[in-house]
């Protein structure tokens, strides 16, 4: 059964492996239905997890972004919550946007949970580059059985934090954390996280080597919704506004005089 029609554990889904022995078995008239509930399963993750991206804590997000993020249209979009509203995992506000209810919220969790530890073992233990092992963890978020995900996070040792410096479990922004944006001109400061992460974001970041742990000082900030100026250990770093609101960093305490 999938998780989101009458399965006794709401968070497991059929394997890829289970589902191939299924489709084997499965009578020819309920097959479509099968691929149908499966494409549905997946489909509400993705959805459920972009929602606990974009809304912040006691905020809705907006159809348009959701769609924007995911690449769909609005009108889809709007279709898809409405279907997720009628499982009682979203809240829709017309006019206002989507917020996730208790069991969605707790939902949209496992499915982040999974998505970082498989960052965790595609970037450490198969050294697949930063930049790319997200959009791997994208696919192999949907397919993973909470046995495979207690093991997985097991095996890897109960890692605190994926490779881009986001926790494991998903847990609220600490209060000593701040977007890159919002960091005072001249005071230094390391990256401690990139989120919510995207394939183009973090090739860019990977390029101006701005990873968690890297330290910099923020020279300036260029007028008319110009660049970050950051001086790092590799020296000038022009870092955009739009990828700077995804970049949380922790100020450095100032050194005495």
């Amino acid at each position: 059964m999938s998780l989101l029609w009458g399965a006794p554990n709401p968070y497991h889904k059929v394997s890829l492996k289970t589902g191939a022995r299924a489709a084997c078995i499965t009578p020819p008239g309920r097959r479509d239905d099968l691929m149908k509930h499966e494409s549905f399963n997946e489909s509400a993750e993705m959805y459920l997890k972009t929602v606990s991206e974009l809304a912040a804590p006691d905020a809705l997000a907006p159809i348009s972004a959701l769609a924007d993020r995911l690449g769909v249209s609005a009108v889809s979009a709007t279709e898809m919550v409405h279907r997720l509203q009628e499982h009682g995992l979203v809240a829709h506000q017309p006019y206002r946007g989507v917020g996730l209810t208790d069991s969605g919220r707790q939902l949209a969790g496992e499915v982040v949970r999974r998505h970082r530890l498989w960052e965790c073992f595609l970037f450490e233990r198969l050294g697949l580059p930063w930049a790319e092992v997200h959009d791997y963890a994208c696919r192999l978020e949907h397919a993973t059985t909470p046995a495979v995900t207690e093991a997985l996070d097991a095996y890897l040792g109960r890692p605190a934090f994926c490779p881009h410096g986001n926790p494991i479990p998903a847990l609220i922004t600490p209060p000593d954390e701040q977007p890159l944006g919002e960091l005072p001109i001249g005071r230094s400061a390391v990256v401690v996280r990139v989120y919510p992460e995207t394939d183009g974001l973090l090739g860019y970041l990977a390029e101006l080597d701005l990873l968690p742990g890297r330290c910099f000082t923020l020279r300036e900030i260029a007028p008319f919704q110009g660049p970050l100026v950051l001086l790092t250990d590799a020296g000038i770093r022009y870092v955009g506004r739009e990828a700077a609101v995804h970049v949380y960093v922790r100020q450095l305490s100032e050194e005495p005089a």
